[in-house]
């Protein structure tokens, strides 16, 4: 195998790059968090890994980048690392599609929970000492809906079924879609439809052009009284003002939501006030592991690439996913 020159865009000293010691010994490694990091490697760079959630710096150095032949993200969502140029090269931009699937599966679980069996109510009580006994939901027989059905929506359908949940799910091809833990797909035309039916919606789509604002006032005026929302996507899928207003006029129950907006959340936003929002800090993710396990990702294709082998999660990068 040649020497192959890698770029890392993050911070040099993320504890994560650790994982970056098993590369062979043939490989050069650069890291730096700005563009000035590497004036003097960029064109000569084969492969850049972009850790930071955005494009900037990879924007700044790509015209040097003449080398290039892959990119990788660590995150996800790629909305903020594409820019025209990288669109239209013929470069491939990987992502960590489904690598943290499985603790945002939990978290919106956790959410369905929370507001079934009212932990808000329980835990004030306890801080009280309050002994009042109040009913309780159950979820089995309930109907979730998933909005976005990729590697999250899935993860998420899985452990909702497991407990007796009812699935339908918004596919743009539904008539291609089969899934057995499924009940029903709906096409996204229909997506106020479907989220009618549901007592929970979980929002997991990518955020595109076609995506943002995807649930806005009219889905969630369709939503039943007693339904509540969670967003472990993107928060712009959500238009955020009709979910502030539906929340204040307690027209659904209730929202769990790990994204918003803009991150982090103004201290004097409404959503921090609401008792009928369950917030987490953009962190479901966040496990102990997480920023490894992302890196054992991004091995494995490492070595896909070095043997000349078809790359995993190669992102449509003018679809935006």
């Amino acid at each position: 195998m040649r020497p192959l020159n890698l770029l890392v865009i993050t911070p040099p000293n993320a504890k994560h790059l650790s994982v970056l010691e098993r590369l062979p010994d043939s490989t050069t490694i650069t890291a730096g968090r700005y563009a000035d990091a590497f004036e003097s490697a960029a064109s000569e760079a084969d492969i850049i890994l972009n850790g930071l959630g955005n494009g900037d710096t990879l924007k700044q150095i790509w015209s040097a980048a003449r080398k290039v032949q892959w990119v990788h993200s660590l995150s996800a969502g790629v909305e903020n690392t594409l820019f025209p140029e990288l669109i239209e090269s013929p470069v491939p931009i990987t992502n960590a599609r489904g690598v943290f699937k499985r603790s945002l599966g939990e978290f919106a679980l956790s959410a369905i929970l929370f507001f079934a069996k009212d932990l808000r109510r329980m835990v004030r009580n306890q801080e009280a000492a309050v002994w009042e006994q109040f009913d309780v939901e159950e979820i089995h027989g309930r109907t979730l809906g998933i909005v976005g059905y990729g590697e999250i929506g899935r993860a998420t359908a899985e452990r909702a079924h497991a407990l007796g949940m009812k699935i339908v799910a918004l596919r743009r091809r539904p008539g291609l879609a089969a899934d057995p833990i499924v009940d029903k797909f709906y096409p996204i035309e229909e997506r106020a439809t479907m989220m009618g039916i549901c007592d929970y919606v979980v929002a997991a789509a990518p955020l595109t052009e076609d995506t943002r604002g995807l649930i806005g006032e009219k889905e969630l005026a369709a939503m039943k009284s007693s339904g509540v929302i969670i967003n472990v996507g993107r928060g712009p899928v959500i238009s955020e003002a009709a979910l502030v207003k539906a929340l204040q006029e307690r027209r659904i129950k209730g929202a769990g939501l790990d994204v918003f907006d803009k991150e982090p959340l103004p201290r004097d936003h409404p959503f921090w006030k609401l008792d009928n929002v369950l917030l987490s800090p953009h962190c479901a993710d966040h496990t102990s592991t997480w920023m490894e396990e992302a890196m054992e990702f991004f091995l494995s294709n490492f070595e896909r690439f070095t043997k000349g082998e078809p790359l995993e999660n190669v992102v449509d990068k003018r679809a935006g996913y």
